[in-house]
């Protein structure tokens, strides 16, 4: 149970051990929390790339964490993964606050990748694929502007395309995170301040799309397309 904004209380079932507890605790439970403390919550990860930041959304398998994962062994750092609190209080621009130091990635995407700074921790159930990698080093524990967003498909090469305006707003609403909890977590007037969260962040920042090819083993060039992307830009 969530109560107000400060405390969450839990009741788990008989057998159900922390590790396991932890999965829907720092992901949909987090999620609805800061959904009710004002955030804009989006289910994607984050990564802080000297001083800019990079957000992956898109469907599930779609990538973003191994993607996430690519760009760390790559020398960037994460900001949070699964759970993107953005706070646009800020009258300069939008920024993302910092998650925890985890990643949590597939069996073959942690065996492509290899992140030698992560404790892998133990498979918590038989039917979660996904293993906690606890980043030794490698994350950014301060708030940071968003420069750019994508939305992860899969492709021949590695690609970035700006969305149309009319494009972006979809986006962003399809892959906040409280859209998956339904009408009723959107009472009162949430509704007409998530619409306005995400059509300011659809306007203000945009929304592309990454191609990310085929392969793990070609993962690497959709980074190059991503340093490349925020090279070419301010923020």
């Amino acid at each position: 149970m969530i109560s107000g904004v400060n405390r969450i209380y839990v009741d788990p079932a008989p057998g159900v051990d922390d590790p396991l507890l932890a999965f829907p605790l720092l992901g949909p439970v987090m999620a609805l929390a800061l959904h009710q403390r004002g955030l804009l919550v989006l289910h994607a990860s984050a990564i802080e790339v000297d001083g800019k930041s990079v957000i992956f959304m898109g469907d599930k398998g779609a990538g973003k964490s191994t993607t996430a994962g690519a760009m760390i062994r790559a020398g960037h750092r994460l900001l949070t993964d699964d759970v993107v609190a953005l706070d646009l209080s800020d009258p300069d621009w939008p920024m993302i606050l910092p998650g925890f130091p985890q990643l949590k990635l597939a069996a073959d995407a942690a065996g492509a990748i290899r992140l030698e700074q992560a404790e892998v921790r133990p498979q918590v159930h038989p039917q979660i694929d996904k293993a906690q990698h606890r980043l030794r080093d490698g994350f950014a524990a301060e708030a940071v502007p968003v420069s750019r967003i994508y939305v992860l498909e899969r492709g021949v090469r590695a690609a970035i395309s700006p969305l149309s305006g009319a494009a972006a707003l979809p986006a962003i609403i399809k892959f906040s995170y409280i859209t998956r909890f339904g009408r009723q977590a959107l009472p009162g007037d949430f509704a007409a301040l998530h619409l306005r969260q995400c059509a300011q962040i659809a306007g203000r920042v945009g929304v592309s799309r990454l191609e990310v090819p085929a392969g793990l083993d070609r993962i690497d060039e959709a980074v190059a397309a991503i340093d490349t992307d925020l090279a070419s830009g301010t923020r």
